[in-house]
């Protein structure tokens, strides 16, 4: 058994190749082999959002607090808020951070693949987000 403490693992900025605007993640689990399954509450102020990715086995959202967008390519965008849950399957192109005036906090969770969760791409223009 081993209890992650609040507070015992740091905060990080969400990497700006893989994110614009302000983004922080707070690390939740990220245990060692075999397991495979990672989780982070990661917190978007407001215009903030990922560049499209996939993820390999998938991922699962749990929005936390706030207000924010989900997108699928070739999808409308959707507004999402606390208790909603997202699941992306396998290999979906997509992004997700907060609205344009409203920060918002997931959980994200998932799989790694060959020590990988995530295959990053390119950012989500400003026509894209604010479309």
């Amino acid at each position: 058994m081993e209890i992650k403490r609040i507070g015992s693992q740091p905060s990080g900025k969400g990497p700006a190749a893989y994110f614009t605007g302000t983004v922080r993640i707070d690390p939740l689990n990220n245990p060692p082999e075999p397991a495979r399954v990672g989780m982070a509450l990661v917190t978007f102020e407001p215009g903030a959002r990922t560049a499209w990715h996939t993820h390999p086995l998938g991922q699962t959202l749990i929005v936390t607090a706030g207000c924010g967008w989900v997108q699928r390519e070739d999808g409308e965008k959707e507004e999402i808020h606390p208790g909603d849950v997202i699941y992306f399957s396998p290999g979906e192109k997509h992004w997700h951070g907060a609205t344009a005036t409203t920060a918002m906090s997931h959980i994200a969770i998932q799989e790694k693949l060959n020590d990988s969760p995530v295959d990053w791409m390119e950012k989500v223009t400003d026509e894209q987000y604010n479309k």
